[in-house]
């Protein structure tokens, strides 16, 4: 018997629903131009998965597919138009938006190429100018600027 927790997720409209189990490989703030415009929003709060570990429970024939670049497979709700997760090919490895888990513990560790940032977030987690070495980046960090008030 699996022992590993599992969390719900789905679309915006429910007619895509999802179930992820066990823990993420990492968790935090994507700032690259394609995440910001793909969100509609300034930072895209990640959780990364292995394949193994996401499951759709419902819906998979309203699952769109849309590649901008071979790094992603985005995919969307074709009924209401909400985005559910990105698949990263190259590296092996699902990003579940921590938005569409409504009972997931979200813990951000890192803000990724945060170089492109629009929305600079003072949070003293470590800052990459793109991904990690690991994730075929350099691994160069950016020194958070503290202010002064």
């Amino acid at each position: 018997m699996n022992s590993d927790k599992i969390y719900n997720g789905s679309c915006f409209c429910g007619a895509v629903q999802f179930t992820v189990s066990g823990a993420p490989i990492a968790m935090g703030y994507c700032h690259c131009e394609s995440c910001r415009h793909w969100s509609a929003g300034p930072v895209n709060a990640f959780t990364l998965w292995q394949p193994e570990a996401v499951q759709v429970t419902q819906g998979a024939d309203n699952i769109g597919t849309y590649n901008k670049t071979p790094n992603s497979d985005r995919k969307w709700c074709k009924v209401c138009g909400g985005h559910i997760f990105t698949e990263h090919p190259r590296m092996g490895l699902i990003d579940v938006y921590a938005a569409v888990m409504s009972d997931f513990s979200y813990q951000p560790g890192v803000h990724v190429n945060y170089q492109e940032t629009v929305l600079p977030i003072k949070d003293s987690l470590p800052k990459l100018k793109d991904l990690s070495e690991e994730m075929g980046g350099s691994g160069v960090s950016i020194v958070e600027e503290l202010s002064v008030v």
